[in-house]
């Protein structure tokens, strides 16, 4: 059984059923017994306060993943999206904004079921499943074809 819940906590609407949806569909691929997830989205100051308290990063950031139990094909997790910064990244990508947020929700994900992005091959492997769950809601991200 997969459990996917969502809070927003921005000021902003956001196409709640689009994100638990992507949530849903990695979570499916991998293949889990039971998964019960978070999803919250939420701004800036939010983000940057979070960031700042568990990764003592002093910034605002796009996604937070947080693994809270994981063992024998279950899993139980808190992906925290940005808002803000889905808004100014897509900007800069020439992207819808509510696009970049759902990118944000399989990157945060894709790290809960053990993708990382420390090195140069383990983020190809990551860009490669971004782009699977993207190509799911017919989106092409903004790096196709780009190193990443």
């Amino acid at each position: 059984m997969i459990q996917v819940d969502f809070c927003n906590q921005s000021s902003r609407e956001v196409d709640h059923r689009r994100l638990i949806l992507a949530a849903t569909r990695v979570l499916e691929e991998a293949e889990l017994e039971r998964a019960q997830v978070s999803l919250a989205v939420i701004d800036d100051p939010a983000m940057h306060e979070l960031n700042r308290r568990h990764l003592d990063h002093d910034y605002p950031t796009d996604v937070l993943s947080f693994v809270l139990e994981q063992s024998n094909g279950e899993l139980e997790g808190e992906v925290i999206v940005s808002i803000d910064t889905a808004e100014s990244q897509a900007r800069e990508y020439g992207w819808a904004a509510e696009d970049e947020l759902l990118l944000y929700v399989i990157h945060g994900v894709l790290h809960l079921i053990g993708y990382d992005d420390k090195s140069p091959e383990a983020c190809e492997e990551m860009r490669l499943a971004e782009t699977r769950h993207l190509g799911k809601f017919g989106l092409t991200p903004p790096w196709d074809g780009e190193e990443p």
